[in-house]
C-alpha cells in the first residue's frame, strides 16, 4: 500500500505542474489575428502615406513648369527654339529661358548703360499716377526681403489676438512707423511697437497689427516650421527644440559642464 501511495503521490505531484502550466498559458493575452481585409487596408494606407507626398510634389512641379512653358514658349523665335530641330518636346524650356533672360538683364543693369536706362525708365514710371504706387511698393518689398536688408519674416511669434486669452501665430515684419510709435507711446509707456503679420490658413491673406514688444512672445521655431503650421491648419506641428531640464550646458573652455543657475542666481 505504501508503494501504491508513493506512486499516486508521485503522479499527483507530477500532474500539478502541468495544471499550473496550462493555467498560466490560458492567462496570457491572445494575439488578435488580422484578417485579409485588415491587412489589405493597412497596406493601402501605408501606400498612401508613401506615394501621396511624392505624387503631390511632382504634380505641383509639373504644373509650374507647364504653366511657365505655356506662356514663354510662344514668345521664343522659331529659329532659336530647339524643339523645331528635335523630334520631341523639351519640358522646362520656358523655365530655362526665363532664368537666362533674368540673368542677362541683371548683368546689363549692373553696367553704366544699364543703370542709365533703368534710371530713365523709373523716371517715366514715377510720373504715372497709379502705376508708380504699385511699382514703388513692389520694388521696396523685393529690395527689403530678397536683399535681406531687414529682419522681416525672421521670427515666429504668438500674441493674444483677437482677444485676451486667445493666441495667434504671426511673423514680425519690422518696427512700427515712427508716427505710430509716437501715438502709442503714452499708452505703452514709450515701449517699442512692432509690426506683426498674422496669416490666415491657408496663407492667402492675413492681418497686419501693431503690438507692443512685451506682448509678443518669440517662439523657438523656424519660419519654415511656422509656415507649415499655418498651411496645414495646425496638423503639422514642429518638434520641440527646447533643452530638457536634465541637460547640462558645457563650459566654453571645453572642460566639465557648468552647473545650472537657480532663478535667484540668474537674476
Amino acid at each position: 500500500m505504501a508503494r501504491v501511495d508513493r506512486k499516486a503521490g508521485g503522479k499527483g505531484a507530477a500532474a500539478q505542474p502541468n495544471k499550473e502550466a496550462t493555467s498560466k498559458g490560458t492567462d496570457r493575452p491572445r494575439r488578435e489575428r488580422i484578417g485579409l481585409v485588415g491587412r489589405l487596408r493597412a497596406y493601402f494606407l501605408a501606400g498612401i502615406l508613401v506615394t501621396a507626398p511624392i505624387a503631390i510634389t511632382i504634380y505641383i512641379a509639373w504644373w509650374f513648369v507647364s504653366f511657365i512653358d505655356g506662356h514663354i514658349r510662344p514668345l521664343i523665335p522659331s529659329s532659336y527654339n530647339p524643339e523645331n530641330y528635335l523630334p520631341f518636346s523639351i519640358p522646362g524650356i520656358g523655365v530655362l529661358t526665363v532664368i537666362i533672360v533674368v540673368t542677362l538683364i541683371g548683368a546689363f543693369t549692373a553696367g553704366y548703360v544699364g543703370r542709365l536706362f533703368l534710371g530713365l525708365s523709373e523716371g517715366v514710371v514715377e510720373r504715372m499716377p497709379v502705376v508708380r504706387s504699385v511699382y514703388s511698393a513692389v520694388k521696396q518689398i523685393f529690395e527689403t526681403v530678397l536683399a535681406k536688408k531687414s529682419n522681416a519674416f525672421r521670427e515666429v511669434v504668438v500674441l493674444q489676438y483677437p482677444r485676451a486669452g486667445v493666441w495667434s501665430l504671426g511673423f514680425i515684419t519690422g518696427s512700427a512707423h515712427p508716427e505710430v510709435q509716437q501715438v502709442c507711446a503714452s499708452a505703452n509707456h514709450g515701449e517699442e511697437m512692432v509690426n506683426v503679420f498674422i496669416p490666415c490658413a491657408p496663407p492667402t491673406t492675413g492681418f497686419l497689427i501693431m503690438a507692443p514688444r512685451h506682448e509678443v512672445k518669440v517662439l523657438n521655431i523656424t519660419v519654415e516650421d511656422g509656415l507649415k503650421m499655418v498651411m496645414s491648419g495646425g496638423i503639422v506641428v514642429p518638434p520641440d527644440r527646447r533643452p530638457t531640464a536634465g541637460t547640462a550646458t558645457s563650459s566654453p573652455s571645453g572642460g566639465t559642464p557648468a552647473p545650472a543657475l537657480s532663478p535667484t542666481e540668474a537674476s
